[in-house]
């Protein structure tokens, strides 16, 4: 990372994966969307994104065959192991959204950068409420092990910016949607309704990013003359997503998130 004032959109985004410091990086991440906003980043891509964004000394990632059990946060050690997996996705998503934008930003319309600018600014906010609420709670971000896979539907799909939104927001993001009203019901039972009210925002912005995905998808397909965009998401997702997709599905928050079950039915795994 450097330490010179960005000129570009491509730096800061840059800069934004090169900060392992998770203050840091949630600081350049609202900083870039701030000059975003205000038109002080020029629209240029004159530098290129990293293979993996920096990383800091903890958490110890590990793979998910290595990954301790958390149980479903019935116990207060199980909400605090929860609240810092979510912490350690959000982290990792600042990321995803910086790079799509940096990485792929000149091959669409502008809106296309405002709009994953905007979604990574999300994260960082998202982010630093977990974070804040883990040390609220006695903790802290990267004192458990987390996951070390997250970043590989990013390694995947580098190349290709419609495997990249097939992936990410409408595999990753949108599995978010349907397992985080139960979340949140847990956690309300257990009385934790501040982490609640948490995960409950997260979830009303998980829609919006949702929607994102699956609207510049469908403009990518619009544009290289795809005529069956749900076929041809299933083709990317069979082949550059691990697993099946895992009923059961939230289906109103994806349909409200433009994310038809003619798109992800076909591919449900029993």
């Amino acid at each position: 990372m450097s330490g010179a004032t960005p000129q570009t959109i491509a730096e800061a985004c840059r800069d934004v994966l090169d900060a392992a410091d998770p203050a840091t990086k949630v600081r350049l991440a609202r900083r870039t969307a701030r000059q975003w906003r205000r038109g002080l980043l020029a629209w240029r891509f004159d530098i290129a994104m990293p293979v993996e964004p920096a990383r800091p000394a903890e958490p110890e990632l590990l793979p998910p065959n290595r990954m301790p059990k958390r149980g479903k946060g019935g116990s207060d050690r199980g909400r605090l192991a929860l609240i810092h997996a979510l912490a350690h996705i959000e982290f990792v998503a600042i990321d995803l959204a910086f790079d799509m934008a940096g990485r792929f930003g000149a091959h669409f319309p502008r809106a296309f950068v405002d709009d994953w600018i905007g979604v990574g600014a999300d994260e960082a906010i998202h982010f630093a409420l977990l974070d804040r609420r883990l040390k609220r709670l006695g903790s802290r971000y990267g004192a458990m092990p987390a996951h070390a896979g997250l970043w590989q539907a990013a390694t995947g799909t580098a190349e290709d910016e419609l495997a990249r939104l097939a992936v990410v927001p409408m595999v990753l993001e949108a599995r978010g949607l349907d397992v985080t009203p139960e979340t949140v019901a847990r956690f309300r039972s257990a009385g934790d309704e501040t982490s609640a009210r948490i995960l409950q925002r997260i979830y009303s912005d998980e829609i919006r990013h949702v929607s994102v995905g699956t609207r510049w998808f469908l403009h990518g397909c619009a544009r290289d003359g795809v005529e069956r965009p749900a076929t041809h998401w299933q083709a990317l997702v069979s082949r550059h997503f691990r697993g099946g997709l895992k009923p059961p599905f939230n289906d109103s928050a994806r349909e409200s998130a433009g994310l038809t079950r003619d798109f992800y039915e076909p591919l449900a795994s029993s």
